[in-house]
């Protein structure tokens, strides 16, 4: 399962909803005060505030002391219209007073200077919507990281039921009675197969894996057609498999010393190397955490003839002694034990070991069900 509460979800939820909140009411705060103004008023000012900066901006250089005259004309024409406000438009009292601070025959820095210090009320309303949309920005912002955060608690959630689910376990139960005679079969009959694969003919070993994908238990891989074909028609079947390997790279010259058809050899057995060589034990070995008790038992059945094929009356009995265990009163708890210690991480673990899964099971929930609320209470047309 997941890391614990690395990154936990349950709180990451939690903050992300009282931020989207607090975005939310911002917002919500920031639209009230524009529609209380009046969008189109404000915007209107807004508008007119740009334009008399564009204005001073442009005509500044040109229209001081002794310049330009028709800049002079024109600039005082230009920012005449851009303040020109009706009596009751916003910030009518600023455009009135940037265009008095300019209305004079000679006009100096100051003078320009003066009309921005006019226009700052008008201002405001520039700020006022540069604010709304920044706080729209991170209202939708918030939400997006909301849901992700939501979504991500949804899936603890599913975890740490998942969790709780495993409190019947009996985690000081001793699995090691289990673990370490599968460990030393598993082991063995890999060691024991090696040998086999090594040393007994090919034909050997494909009989032997034919009459271990008859099994439902041993999920065998059988050879391809091909390769079966081969090893049973020509004498060089009677070789291991890592032979028929090695003759595989063998010069034509060289092979014809050592098999009848060097050309049948290359095509059956060189272009089917991959299967060759990843030919191992694990069909013939045992899951951890092992298998229900029934399940076990009848699989160790139909291990033990295959497994007396390759390995020694050692690693045999070991694999009995485990079918005995299988049939013990125990091993059910045992093996839940070792499955939930297996299916959990260290955190998880703790909060099973310190009684407080249920806890956190119902914190999530509290948590999942506020960010739901608020990502429907913040919801927008």
């Amino acid at each position: 399962m997941t890391a614990g509460d690395e990154g936990d979800p349950v709180r990451e939820a939690g903050e992300a909803a009282a931020t989207l909140r607090e975005r939310y009411d911002e917002l919500t705060r920031i639209e009230e005060r524009i529609a209380d103004l009046g969008r189109d008023r404000i915007e209107t000012a807004a508008d007119a505030y740009r334009r008399a900066h564009r204005v001073l901006d442009q005509y500044e250089e040109d229209a001081v002391g002794t310049g330009d005259f028709g800049s002079y004309v024109q600039f005082r024409g230009e920012f005449g219209e851009a303040v020109d406000a009706d009596d009751d438009a916003l910030a009518a009292d600023a455009f009135a007073a940037a265009d008095e601070a300019v209305d004079k025959r000679r006009l100096s820095e100051s003078d320009f200077a003066a009309a921005r210090e006019a226009l700052e009320p008008a201002g405001e309303y520039v700020d006022l919507l540069a604010a709304r949309d920044e706080a729209l920005d991170e209202y939708r912002a918030a939400r997006k990281a909301a849901r992700e955060a939501r979504k991500a608690l949804d899936a603890r959630l599913d975890e740490l039921r998942e969790v709780a689910d495993m409190a019947d376990a009996d985690l000081d139960a001793d699995v090691d009675r289990l673990r370490e005679p599968i460990e030393a079969y598993n082991d063995a009959v890999r060691e024991a197969f090696e040998e086999f694969y090594k040393t007994a003919s090919a034909r050997e070993l494909f009989s032997f894996l034919d009459r271990a994908d008859g099994t439902p238990f041993v999920d065998a891989d059988v050879p391809p057609t091909d390769l079966r074909e081969y090893v049973a028609e020509y004498d060089a079947g009677e070789e291991p498999l890592p032979t028929l390997l090695e003759y595989a790279d063998y010069s034509n010259s060289k092979l014809e010393h050592y098999v009848d058809d060097p050309g049948a050899l290359r095509t059956a057995v060189a272009v089917h190397r991959t299967y060759i060589e990843r030919l191992d034990a694990e069909p013939l070995t045992l899951d951890w955490p092992p298998a229900g008790g029934d399940e076990l038992a009848y699989e160790i059945d139909e291990l033990i003839p295959l497994v007396s094929r390759v390995a020694g009356d050692e690693t045999v009995a070991t694999l009995r002694s485990i079918r005995e265990l299988a049939r013990d009163e125990e091993y059910e708890r045992l093996r839940r034990a070792a499955a939930v210690r297996d299916a959990l991480d260290g955190s998880e673990l703790d909060l099973l070991k310190r009684g407080v899964i249920h806890d956190r099971v119902r914190e999530a929930e509290r948590t999942l069900s506020v960010a739901e609320d608020v990502l429907a209470e913040t919801k927008r047309e």
